[in-house]
């Protein structure tokens, strides 16, 4: 999978002696884009060291891993299969602009039921979906494995070490694994959950190969795809004021609590702070048809 250039860009804050450097990993690919990049790449190699010609995964109707999965299917002419969590959405597949993308880049979409979802780690449903689809390689809901972590673990680059801190948005917990095993052990690494619950701790624990990690699980804005104005008025300033743009799931709620914790003094002065941008940023024009029905504020494109 080619991939373009990142870069490192700091920003400053008023009144305050920190300094916040946003690692982009959103220019990475317009698709494959972030931490989708890093899970998939080993990933993918995998597969095609086994010979599967079709990859099979899990996600949600806005799912960024099931648009980069699609895309890197196309990329590797490999047959992709989306198992999408909601029956509801078989008649209206074509009005989300994420299932859009994966359908017509060739992705195979299965809509199945909530409870039919829950049990996608079982292996009487995983061997249904060998019986429907045939063998296929398969890659857990938002790309999290052992192969994806040590993609992961790619992340940091010598001169991230410098910084006191390290955070990121948190969705399975294989991000944040990745980076707290390249770490140095005299890093903070610090997670946003975008999902209410502490059962993430136990999911990086079984991945994680260090203790110098926390999540900060106050700002997910009442649980995963849950939005609010002041958080989309938080993602257009940000993006006014430093030209970079987030997404309203992960990356717009863990910088809007990287700058309330700046404001409530938990980062020492002085501190530096590696924040590192995990792209998602194909969901938004889903999440702005989604606000347009509300009547709510859109997110600037």
């Amino acid at each position: 999978m080619e991939k373009v250039s990142i870069q490192n860009q700091k920003i400053f804050i008023d009144n305050y002696s920190i300094e916040i450097i946003v690692k982009r990993e959103d220019l990475i690919h317009p698709i494959i884009s972030g931490n989708k990049y890093r899970k998939l790449k080993y990933n993918v190699s995998q597969a095609k060291a086994l010979e599967k010609n079709t990859l099979l995964t899990f996600g949600g109707a806005f799912s960024n891993h099931i648009a980069a999965l699609a895309y890197a299917g196309k990329l590797n002419n490999l047959n992709t299969i989306g198992v999408i969590r909601g029956e509801e959405l078989v008649y209206k597949e074509n009005l989300n602009p994420t299932l859009t993308l994966a359908k017509s880049l060739g992705m195979k979409l299965k809509f199945v039921t909530r409870e039919e979802y829950r049990r996608k780690t079982k292996d009487s449903f995983v061997n249904t979906l060998i019986n429907e689809f045939g063998e296929f390689y398969l890659i857990p809901e938002g790309g999290t494995n052992n192969l994806a972590i040590k993609g992961c673990e790619e992340i940091l680059k010598n001169e991230d070490f410098r910084a006191n801190y390290v955070c990121c948005a948190v969705g399975t917990g294989g991000t944040i694994s990745g980076i707290i095993n390249s770490s140095n052990a005299n890093q903070k690494i610090l997670g946003f959950p975008a999902l209410k619950g502490g059962f993430l701790n136990q999911d990086i624990r079984n991945f994680a190969n260090q203790d110098n990690w926390g999540l900060i699980t106050d700002y997910h804005f009442g649980g995963y795809g849950k939005i609010k104005p002041e958080l989309i008025s938080f993602i257009n300033t940000f993006k006014r004021d430093y030209n970079i743009p987030l997404d309203p799931i992960y990356t717009g709620k863990m910088m809007f609590g990287i700058f309330d914790l700046i404001e409530k003094g938990y980062f020492p002065d002085g501190s530096k702070i590696l924040v590192v941008h995990t792209g998602g940023l194909q969901g938004i024009i889903g999440v702005n048809e989604k606000l347009k029905l509300k009547n709510q504020p859109l997110i600037e494109v």
